[in-house]
């Protein structure tokens, strides 16, 4: 967990505290299993408890007031909670979301689209990956890492969202992807698609650029 700017999408510079998931329904997260991973692309540490400010919660309310903590005192605004993963649909239940309400959070949530989601969220954010079925109807943003061969955006274009973002792959292989060759050609790539199907805007990852959490 930690607490920094949302530097993607539709919220992009927003403050949010980041509640990683571990474990994902796509990739074991080991990279001997890579190479067969539906989403074999991941950058994300995924497995184990061990990451900042991580480790195993005795149930929802331990878990709030580990997240509330690192919300900074006296701040004005909504305070907002992104839970991410991994595949955070795999742990995430309406428990959890009703308890972060009630200590005045804003929740959402970035999933692969894949598992049904909990009631209660107050935003979603779906990215597909490769092959796999997405069983989500509605989101309020779409963000596909661009391009994947088996996850073209036209498979994806009338899926109900209120916004829809490319996001250039990178390599999960180079420690500062964010300047990487191979993401600057898929940038490109990217800029080009949206130039051309202006349903779709450009995301980038400011927080990689801003060399933040």
């Amino acid at each position: 967990m930690f607490y920094s700017l949302q530097g993607e999408g539709a919220r992009s510079g927003r403050a949010a505290v980041f509640c990683r998931f571990s474990k994902c329904n796509l990739w074991t997260g080991r990279e001997q299993d890579r190479k067969a991973a539906v989403c074999n692309f991941c950058d994300t540490d995924i497995v184990g408890t061990d990451g900042q400010n991580g480790g195993i919660f005795t149930g929802a309310l331990a878990l709030v007031d580990a997240v509330t903590a690192l919300w900074p005192d006296n701040a004005g605004g909504k305070p907002y909670v992104i839970c991410t993963g991994g595949e955070p649909a795999l742990q995430l239940d309406e428990e959890l979301i009703s308890c972060f309400h009630d200590s005045g959070f804003e929740v959402g949530i970035e999933t692969n689209g894949t598992l049904p989601l909990p009631n209660g969220l107050d935003w979603i954010c779906v990215s597909p990956k490769g092959s796999a079925q997405v069983v989500v109807e509605h989101c309020n943003e779409l963000k596909l890492v661009y391009p994947q061969a088996l996850a073209p955006p036209e498979r994806f274009q009338n899926l109900s969202a209120e916004n829809y973002f490319l996001s250039p792959m990178a390599s999960p292989n180079v420690a500062d992807s964010a300047l990487d060759a191979f993401k600057q050609e898929n940038t490109r790539k990217a800029l080009e698609y949206c130039l051309v199907h202006p349903q779709w805007r450009l995301t980038l990852q400011m927080h990689k650029l801003l060399g933040i959490d």
